[in-house]
Parts: structure tokens; sequence; C-alpha cells
């Protein structure tokens, strides 16, 4: 048996998807290199993917089964809206990266939310101050009403309130223009400019059963307003391994401009830090949302230094948190840029998928594998 096998043969011998794949190497159960006659594919240990046919075949546990799940395992949650196939980002069996092309946030939102015609993201309730995306969020969280028992309609169009609110909230004018404009207003982006900021929005909207996603879907199925279920998916994102990875990176950038890309980036893995910015377990080709950005953003000769030395060091191409700090120096943005597209983009499947959550009227509720002591019984 050869010691490293391509990825159909691999995918052939496990009989998974290319995801589960990808899930196994992220998770170190099978370990890859890049192919030497061709750098763009991976290689796969052929004896790490014997040892795990060999376990399936003498079965696993169920709970081991259902650990596995949590972590980039096998897809957990049914869900119509979207998925990453082939290495590739589907929305409702659409290709993201093509409707990036050309499609607005709010056509993205029709798709997802599956209406008619484009929401309207305006605040109708009385104006106020930005007083910041969680204060803009909290009160509707607990005035609106309970998902549970609201027709689809009734909760994308709650949905479009709480969207309007997040976007007054992150200090962007209330009007009908689109979001993408506001943003650009705010941040005084020209209009040429524009359009990578909505290109980036389109491809942040959704991405299958993330984390914040997965705590949006948690509150919906206890039946939580949906201004509230956004405020979990809001406070989740906030995470240095989510939605603040790109501030992350941006510690190592401020570094690489002092001492260069190769030396900053040597003492960051050295000090055991997580390296923002490159790889994800989903995409091991690079990617796909990454990579149709950086096609339309001109990388500067610093990241450029930085892309190639964490490909060197770690083979981890750049993904769309490296994309969005690459956007934001081009077009200098304010460093909370990068979290501000993620949030105001998201938020779009976000609504989906509290919508989705709700119509299944199911309640998410795993059990923990409890591992401390027992009182004894008589």
């Amino acid at each position: 048996m050869s010691q490293w096998i391509g990825r159909a043969e691999a995918l052939e011998r496990l009989g998974v998807r290319a995801q589960t794949l990808y899930a196994y190497v992220s998770r170190g159960l099978i370990g890859a290199r890049p192919d030497e006659a061709d750098p763009r594919r991976s290689l796969y240990a052929a004896a790490d993917i014997e040892r795990l046919t060999d376990r399936r075949r003498r079965g696993r546990k169920a709970g081991a089964i259902a650990a596995s799940a949590i972590a980039w395992g096998e897809p957990s949650l049914p869900t119509r809206i979207s998925t990453v196939a082939r290495e590739r980002l589907i929305f409702r069996g659409k290709d993201a990266q093509l409707l990036a092309e050309t499609a607005s946030l709010e056509e993205i939102a029709a798709l997802l939310w599956d209406l008619p015609a484009p929401p309207r993201f305006r605040d109708d309730a009385p104006s106020l101050p930005p007083a910041g995306p969680f204060m803009a969020l909290a009160p509707s969280a607990q005035s609106s009403p309970a998902s549970l028992g609201r027709s689809p309609a009734q909760l994308g169009t709650d949905g479009a309130k709480a969207v309007a609110r997040l976007a007054t909230g992150f200090g962007l004018a209330n009007d009908d223009r689109p979001l993408h404009a506001r943003l650009a207003a705010h941040w005084a982006v020209d209009a040429p400019a524009d359009d990578l900021l909505r290109r980036a929005m389109v491809l942040l909207a959704d991405h299958e059963l993330n984390a914040s996603t997965f705590a949006v879907r948690v509150a919906a199925s206890t039946g939580a307003s949906i201004p509230a279920c956004l405020l979990a998916g809001l406070a989740t994102l906030s995470g240095p391994h989510h939605g603040g990875a790109a501030a992350s990176l941006a510690m190592l950038i401020r570094q690489a401009q002092i001492d260069g890309a190769e030396a900053a980036l040597a003492r960051w893995l050295a000090s055991g830090q997580s390296l923002q910015g490159f790889g994800h377990p989903l995409y091991p080709q690079g990617d796909a949302r990454g990579l149709a950005l950086l096609e339309h953003v001109p990388v500067d000769p610093l990241m450029s230094d930085l892309r190639a030395a964490a490909l060197d060091a770690t083979g981890r191409a750049p993904n769309i948190d490296f994309a969005l700090c690459t956007l934001t120096r081009h077009l200098g943005l304010p460093a909370d840029a990068p979290f501000i597209l993620f949030a105001l983009a998201r938020s779009i499947g976000w609504v989906a998928h509290a919508i989705e959550q709700v119509t299944t009227g199911s309640l998410i509720r795993p059990r923990g594998r409890y591992e401390g002591p027992v009182p004894a019984t008589d």
C-alpha cells in the first residue's frame, strides 16, 4: 500500500464525502501534505485512513459519534440554506462565488430567506444615536415577540427590522440604500471601491453551521425572538476564533511591519499563539471565499510576504480573514472594519437559520458527557 494517496482514492477507501475527509485532517486524524507534482492538491496518509476504516468496521459508541459531530465532524442538522461542497460555498443550490459577482446582500437575503423580493433594511422605530451593535439589538431582543407560532413571513419581517437595527448600531445611516452603499458612505469609500464591500458581504452572508449560526439555531429552537437570536450570534461571533480572527491577524501584521513577515511569523508560531487568517478545515486547497475576494483586491507587498511566509511555514493558504484584512488595508478602512463586515453580512444567514429552525419546531438540547464523580448509593 502506498504511503500517500490522492483525494479520490482516500474518499473511496473511507466511503465519505470530501467535507468529512477535510474534517478528519483538521482534527489530526489523517495526515496530509502537498502533492509535489501539483502543490494545489493534497496527498493523504494511507495508514491513517486504514486505521479509521478499521475502527469504523469495529463500530463506535453513540457517545463517540455525537462528540465527533461537534467539532468539524459529520453534518448534524438538516438545512437547505447553505453548504460547502467540492470546496465551493453553496447558497440554496447556487454558487456563492458566482453570486458575489453581481448580487447585493439584499438579494442574497431574499434567496436565503426564501422571499419573493429583497427585504428593506430600514428601521422605522424612533431613531436613537448609535450605541454599538449589542445595545442596538438588546431592547428589541427583550420587547419583540417570541418566534414560536409566527409564520416565516412574519419572522422575515422581524429579521429585516433586526438587521436594520444592527446596521444603525454600527453607525450606518438609516435609509433605503443597500447596506454596502451605506457602509461605503460611513467609511467615505468612493463608488468604484464600494463594490468590493458588496462582494465581501455576499461571500460572508452564510457558511453552513458555523459557531455563531449554531448559537442562533439553539436560541431559535427555544422560541427566542429573532433579535434575541441575532444577539446570540453576535456574542458568539465576537470571539477571536470566529469573527474576531481578523483582529488577531492584525496584531501579527503590525509585528510584521516592524520585524518583517518571516521573523514576525516565526516568533508568533514559536510563542504558541493560534495563527488566524490562514487555512480552513473545509477548504484544504484554500478558502474559496478568500480567493474570490482576493481576485479583486490588490495584495500589498507586506501582505504578500506574510502570505508566502505562512504557506512556507504551515502549508496553509489565506482564508477569508486574510482577505478582509487585505481589503481593510487597501481601502484604508478602520481597524474594526472586518468585524463589521462580517457581522452585518452574517446577520443575513442568522435570520435564515433562525427561520428554518423555528419552522422545525424542535428543541436543540444535546447531552453532556459527564466525567466527574457520582455520589455513592446504598
